[in-house]
């Protein structure tokens, strides 16, 4: 008998009839014996619609009092999921974040978890019942009730199948698992049977948007087996995991991840003196804007020019705060740019492949597309180039790297 914590996103329990399905996978699960404890979202669209009430009343809801009214969301799903399984004849209870006693810090809106109670779960289970969670959600020390941000389900989840040692925890989404990229910009895409903690991180921050960062981040730290599977398609998904296979078939590269959300920065004729950076980025930091490659050049008149990248959002933002920087340190220019792109590839394999960053700029060069920036880690390397030829880019990594699958219908 294996303990397994299922988590279950707002598609996967959108509707009633979704809810139905979602009861059945589970009555499934328990008829082999195994323990079940299961975490919801809210259904699909209720927490947008929620925060939208709360923005007729307010244009900046009261954190405490938005965390009090979005939490009803995951409420309604957990009773309803509950009473589905009970009408199968499947024993199930369901609680809250706070009746768990899921305690987090006080930031609403943003908590982050800090303990979490077992006992009474524990209990549930040893009576032969389904555990039903709403995700999502907690209580500080005070008992005022709090969220997780978005995305916080994953977290949820994932910090329960810790807390109850589990044997795996299970997030099931819309897709079947997590592929060597995107299939709607690579259609030999494949799907990965398994992928280390490390590479999904990298993967989950480069664009990848299958699971969240803080989950990955929490599963990593705890040793919690991930696994990413369908809501509704059978099949076995794919495993994150920290084993590192050592093996003939280790592929260099796992998958290559993009973002469109990209725009670029530059300072022209900056002095070129100690603390230069700080100058121009503290700034930008203050601005509560995240910068994210880096790439400094010295002239022979000892200026510098300097860029950077930040989310397109904050484009306008950066720049407004780059002008006034720039005033001030008599720069020569400030430019933009915001049709740009970033490119990645991640893998492991990396430690024990030399070259793998000249073999990805030849395939791009094979393909005309200039390289912007370059920035790498142990386990990755991304280039900015122009957006217009990021899926001729991925599509030609993707084939240099030998990922394509012989179909062209993933595995």
């Amino acid at each position: 008998m294996a303990l397994i914590v299922q988590k279950f996103g707002g598609t996967s329990v959108g509707t009633v009839e979704r809810i139905e399905q979602v009861a059945e996978k589970i009555k499934r699960f328990r008829e082999k014996g195994d323990d079940i404890v299961v975490v919801v979202s809210a259904m699909s669209g209720e927490t947008n619609r929620l925060i939208d009430l709360a923005k007729q009343i307010s244009a900046e809801p009261v954190g405490r009092e938005l965390d009090v009214m979005v939490s009803t969301g995951e409420q309604v799903t957990i009773a309803l999921l509950a009473m589905a399984l009970i009408k199968r004849g499947v024993p199930a209870v369901s609680y809250t974040g706070a009746q768990v006693r899921i305690l987090t810090d006080s930031a609403h809106t943003k908590a982050r978890i800090l303990q979490i109670d077992g006992h009474r779960i524990q209990a549930d289970l040893k009576e032969g019942r389904v555990v039903v969670v709403a995700g999502f959600q907690g209580v500080d020390a005070q008992g005022n009730i709090t969220t997780l941000g978005r995305g916080g389900s994953d977290t949820t989840g994932v910090a329960l199948a810790a807390a109850l040692k589990a044997d795996e925890c299970q997030i099931y989404t819309d897709v079947d698992g997590v592929y060597t990229t995107d299939p709607r910009v690579v259609a030999k895409a494949r799907r990965l049977e398994k992928i280390t903690f490390e590479e999904m991180l990298e993967m989950a921050s480069l664009g990848s948007k299958v699971l969240q960062i803080r989950s990955v981040e929490f599963a990593g730290k705890y040793n919690v087996p991930l696994r990413v599977l369908h809501s509704f398609q059978e099949g076995p998904g794919t495993l994150i995991t920290l084993d590192e296979e050592e093996s003939m078939e280790q592929p260099i590269i796992s998958g290559i991840a993009f973002n469109r959300d990209e725009a670029k920065l530059t300072i022209r004729g900056v002095p070129d003196t100690p603390g230069i950076a700080f100058k121009i980025l503290g700034p930008v930091s203050a601005a509560n804007i995240e910068v994210d490659m880096i790439v400094q050049n010295v002239a022979h008149d000892k200026t510098t020019d300097f860029t950077f990248t930040v989310h397109r959002n904050d484009y306008a933002s950066a720049f407004k705060v780059l002008e006034a920087t720039a005033a001030e340190m008599g720069a020569r220019e400030v430019s933009g740019d915001t049709d740009i792109a970033k490119v990645s590839i991640v893998g492991v394999g990396m430690r024990s492949h030399a070259g793998v960053a000249s073999r990805m700029f030849e395939a791009l060069a094979k393909e005309s597309i200039n390289i912007q920036m370059i920035s790498t880690s142990e386990i990755k390397v991304s280039v900015v180039i122009e957006e217009k030829y990021l899926e001729l880019a991925v599509r030609a990594l993707h084939t240099a790297f030998e990922l394509d699958s012989p179909s062209g219908k993933g595995e």
